[in-house]
């Protein structure tokens, strides 16, 4: 698989995978996205240099935003308003990939990317209904915050948004953790995000 930033060639493509997905979110009583979001945004997303792809040899899996706002981040309570923070928006899988792992699998993508960034949270924001996401984002790790963000879209239709942050890892300790499939950290402690203590008091088990 290869993840990559998005490029204008893959607005056709992307544009249609979104449309089948929305097709498939409406058909399970989630409809949260229409024809003009989110679609009407990626273009602006690619010239940012801010649209991520999974792809399976020329085939999109999977696609994600990550923004540095979001019209929604006053609303909620983060657990710390003053840490960069990054927001994951947009995100979809191809609906023909549905529940065989791409979602997770993106995710972590989004976190090594937002660290990479220079963010210490990556956040999102989900709509109470899409109970598939909110499973997905728990699972992976996410947290929801305080609060309630209501999205007016207009006079008859308003998004209940519920706020998720993840805590990312400093470079050093996420690459222990890429590194080491098991690390005894007894006689070590993590200080203002650094890990302290004797080399040797680290055991790769």
């Amino acid at each position: 698989m290869n993840f990559r930033l998005a490029v204008m060639q893959d607005l056709p493509q992307m544009k249609k995978m979104y449309c089948n997905l929305i097709q498939n979110m409406n058909e399970n009583q989630i409809p949260i996205w229409d024809d003009i979001y989110p679609c009407a945004f990626f273009e602006d997303d690619i010239i940012s240099k801010r649209l991520y792809l999974m792809l399976d040899n020329t085939e999109i899996l999977s696609a994600f935003a990550l923004c540095e706002s979001s019209s929604g981040e006053n609303a909620v309570e983060w657990k710390d308003c003053s840490g960069k923070a990054l927001y994951l928006d947009r995100f979809g899988v191809n609906a023909d990939y549905s529940g065989k792992g791409i979602g997770s699998l993106m995710l972590n993508k989004a976190k090594e990317t937002a660290r990479t960034l220079g963010a210490e949270y990556l956040r999102l924001f989900v709509v109470d209904i899409n109970t598939p996401a909110i499973h997905l984002y728990a699972k992976n790790g996410f947290t929801r915050v305080k609060g309630i963000y209501d999205e007016v879209i207009d006079a008859d239709c308003v998004l209940r948004q519920y706020g998720y942050e993840l805590q990312l890892q400093s470079d050093r300790v996420w690459y222990l953790c890429q590194h080491c499939s098991k690390i005894n950290v007894r006689q070590s402690t993590f200080i203002g995000g650094n890990l302290t203590g004797n080399i040797r008091d680290l055991s790769v088990l």
